[in-house]
């Protein structure tokens, strides 16, 4: 059987991982309505012993997929239903308008570090979901073209999808910027249990890659939630772990819990937007948010020591010509006749030059 890379620990020749969450007061319930699922989508009751089988799902601390194959990502409750002038012997001329200019500068420089790193960091804590986005810390490339077999993009057994538009556009923008594709399973039921194990669902996610592809090119997530709460796991083929490695399968993770709690998408848009933006976040280096605020101080150091240099020669300039006017202005009676003399070979010596 081909290796297939899906984090956390190897076992045989597959390793398996994933996350789970939930706001253990009520279920997620979709937009639309599903007679027949039994995920109970809209029931605010819950249901007895609703942690899983693994013991973790009732820990409120936010693990990787390296130490766990679980987590519970942090975020506040589930997603609801619905969606001068003159001279200055001791200074410049014009130092009131040299300080003005500093001030101003530095004014400036202030607000546009505020903007920058607000602006970075705005997306870490928006709506109910506090969840920190992996960091892409590599150069990748997406796979050739022809790597997949292509196939549909979903399979959804609990009708929460109304616009499937919506969702195949956001996974084709997935497939189009790595060159794998990527397919959804979402379910309540994992071979005929409500409450599997992540060993169960594991299986059932390897087992699924078979059944579905005829390639190693696609990124199968598998999207179950029953009750409170949730878990996925992914499986990636041969070829697209190249792209999508476990740092990558992480970026893409944490969308998934991030948006999960946005009350303002519907199911559709929230697992489109996580393969949006995961895929572009996977695809480029993350920039750390402090280059820009390094390069602002650099800019505003700089103007200081040009500020501070041209009062300098600004200050000299002054104080000479401050000396060349008293100078100018003192009758020659008041100096000695050897200060005259002096004086008067002084000028002499300026004429001939």
């Amino acid at each position: 059987m081909a290796r297939r890379s899906s984090g956390g620990s190897s076992s045989s020749n597959r390793s398996s991982g994933g996350r789970s969450g939930g706001s253990f007061s009520s279920s997620r319930s979709s937009r639309s309505s599903s007679s027949s699922s039994s995920s109970s989508r809209g029931s605010t009751s819950s249901r007895p012993g609703s942690s899983f089988p693994s013991g973790t799902f009732g820990s409120s601390s936010r693990k990787k997929v390296f130490t766990s194959p679980f987590r519970i990502p942090v975020g506040g409750f589930k997603r609801p239903t619905t969606g001068g002038s003159g001279v200055n012997t001791a200074g410049c001329a014009g130092c009131s308008g040299c300080s003005v200019f500093a001030f101003g500068v530095i004014v400036i420089a202030i607000i546009l570090i505020v903007l920058v790193v607000s602006g970075t960091f705005s997306s870490c804590g928006s709506n109910t979901s506090n969840v920190e986005i992996t960091k892409s810390t590599i150069a990748r490339e997406p796979l050739p073209k022809g790597s997949v077999n292509e196939t549909g993009y979903y399979t959804d057994e609990l009708g929460w999808i109304n616009k499937d538009s919506v969702l195949i556009n956001g996974m084709k923008h997935f497939y189009q910027e790595t060159g794998v594709q990527p397919y959804l399973y979402i379910t309540d039921t994992v071979n005929g249990s409500h409450y599997p194990t992540e060993d169960d669902l594991a299986d059932f996610a390897s087992g699924l890659y078979d059944r579905l592809f005829t390639d190693e090119a696609h990124c199968l997530v598998v999207f179950f939630e029953y009750g409170d709460g949730y878990m996925d796991r992914y499986i990636c083929g041969n070829q697209a772990k190249t792209v999508i490695d476990d740092e990558a399968a992480d970026i893409l993770l944490d969308y998934i819990d991030k948006y999960y709690y946005y009350d303002n998408f519907a199911d559709e848009e929230f697992f489109a937007k996580a393969f949006i933006d995961a895929a572009d976040r996977i695809m480029t280096v993350t920039r750390s948010p402090w280059i820009p605020v390094f390069i602002i101080i650099g800019v505003i150091a700089l103007v200081a020591l040009l500020l501070f240099w041209w009062s300098n020669v600004k200050r000299q300039k002054n104080i000479e010509a401050k000396q060349t006017e008293e100078i100018l202005n003192t009758p020659l009676e008041k100096f000695g006749d050897k200060d005259v003399e002096e004086l008067t070979k002084k000028y002499d010596d300026d004429d001939k030059t």
